[in-house]
């Protein structure tokens, strides 16, 4: 997942409790932001999943690619875009975009349209002002929290860099330690994930 679930938790808290009372009104906040978080989660996890389809269909290929010289890289790429094309999900990398955050602003705005319509079926809430202005709030909070969240993450990976032992990323210690330090980078901004 983009995103540590930890902070998607977190992230739809933080959406709920900056909202309310000014945007809309719950007298079951956590309820809320339950479902905030399940249907954050579930959108990036359609994206996990689309990956894990189109590795699937390339090991199906994996002797013609060799053989003609393919790299995997742009097999993966050209076949996730026929994908997404055809199945007409809206991309959650912002990096594949050109964003500078984990998700893209296509993919914020996608999230924002489904919630609003998630939340005025909940009986749990009801709007203070005009849908596409609770939309526009949620937007404008999500991307708030994920660029600070950014940030902790280049920080995190920093760290770990400007160390003085080489530590080879994608290893096991270097996982260790890029958690800690990202952990120790969100608090820095208020953010405490695990609660």
């Amino acid at each position: 997942m983009l995103l540590p679930r930890e902070f998607v938790t977190y992230l739809s808290r933080q959406i709920v409790r900056r909202l309310v009372p000014a945007t809309f009104e719950t007298a079951t906040p956590d309820r809320v932001a339950e479902l905030v978080n399940t249907l954050i989660s579930d959108e990036l996890d359609a994206e996990d999943k689309l990956n894990d389809e189109v590795r699937e269909k390339l090991e199906e290929y994996s002797e013609y690619m060799r053989r003609e010289g393919i790299s995997y890289q742009d097999m993966f790429r050209k076949a996730k875009n026929a994908l997404i094309q055809q199945k007409k999900i809206v991309r959650a990398s912002g990096r594949d975009t050109g964003d500078s955050m984990k998700l893209s602003r296509d993919k914020i705005t996608d999230i924002s349209h489904k919630l609003i319509v998630l939340m005025k079926k909940s009986r749990d809430v009801r709007f203070k002002r005009d849908q596409n202005d609770v939309r526009l709030e949620v937007v404008k909070v999500f991307t708030e929290i994920l660029q600070l969240e950014e940030k902790s993450d280049r920080a995190s990976r920093d760290k770990v860099r400007s160390m003085k032992k080489d530590i080879p990323e994608g290893s096991e210690e270097w996982d260790i330690l890029q958690k800690r330090f990202y952990t120790e980078e969100l608090k820095k901004y208020g953010i405490h994930p695990e609660k």
